[in-house]
């Protein structure tokens, strides 16, 4: 069984729009100006990859890139919830109500709360967040960030491990999932300060596979724990077969396997449900 911990869809209505536009960015980054994308941004196109790729289940992170999107991306959510396909709300920082929604994205029954601060334009560690993650944690919903470096991204990387790091200690009630491994090619500071050393941290191996080497990606999986990775794939920017074999291919033990492949994210959306 795989659990697929990240991945992004939209509304019908505007995915071929929001793909067109999403595709273009990539054209900033010369290591992603060949980019594809495994599916047309439908949630229908995301169920017919995860049958293609042996996907049972999948985590659904949708993205405010504005704060007056945040309502009718969450309401949305809500509506496409099923038994395969799971989905956590977004809040934008910048909404003036974004403590309130916090609050509505338990009440519509979502899972937890996706940021992307390379997109929403803040850094993780900034206090004005605070207010936000303490009520995420009073309500049991966990949060997910893309970590590191992104296309989308300019002069400086806004969400590196380090700053995952003072949220962990800040806020050891609240469960983090730092996205990309913890920092998408920031993995030597993965290691440095993160990696075994908060026990609320998860981190998700999406779309990391053309990125990191097997050797360092053992490394941080036995100093982390197994039980607190979960298998990803970024869908639809990266096929899900690609960290599978990464994964299936590490000399861990098939109880390691099965921990990281849906153990652990069936363990996480039960707490948050």
């Amino acid at each position: 069984m795989l659990f697929d911990f990240h991945t992004h869809a939209f509304a019908d209505a505007i995915a071929e729009r929001a793909m067109a536009s999403l595709l273009n960015t990539t054209k900033n980054s010369p290591e992603t100006e060949n980019m594809i994308a495994y599916t047309d941004g439908t949630i229908s196109g995301l169920r017919l990859l995860m049958q293609e790729k042996g996907v049972s289940k999948s985590l659904l992170l949708p993205i405010a890139t504005k704060p007056t999107q945040q309502t009718t991306i969450n309401n949305w959510a809500a509506s496409v919830m099923n038994e395969d396909i799971f989905c956590c709300g977004t809040i934008h920082p910048d909404a003036e109500n974004a403590v309130e929604e916090v609050e509505r994205i338990k009440t519509l029954g979502l899972c937890g709360i996706k940021f992307h601060p390379e997109y929403q334009f803040f850094r993780p560690d900034e206090e004005r967040l605070f207010p936000i993650y303490r009520k995420a944690a009073e309500l049991g919903l966990f949060v997910v960030f893309h970590g590191g470096w992104d296309p989308a991204g300019k002069d400086e990387i806004l969400a590196p491990p380090r700053s995952f790091a003072v949220i962990a200690e800040k806020f050891p009630e609240l469960t983090i999932v730092a996205a990309h491994m913890g920092g998408m090619k920031l993995f030597d500071e993965v290691e440095d300060c993160l990696a075994g050393k908060f026990a609320n941290v998860y981190f998700d191996t999406g779309a990391v596979a053309d990125y990191i080497s097997s050797e360092q990606c053992y490394r941080i999986i036995k100093k982390h724990g197994a039980d607190k990775i979960l298998f990803a794939s970024d869908a639809p920017w990266d096929n899900p077969q690609k960290e599978f074999k990464m994964i299936d291919e590490l000399p861990l033990s098939k109880d390691e396997k099965d921990l990281i492949f849906y153990k652990n994210a069936v363990d996480l959306i039960n707490a948050n449900l």
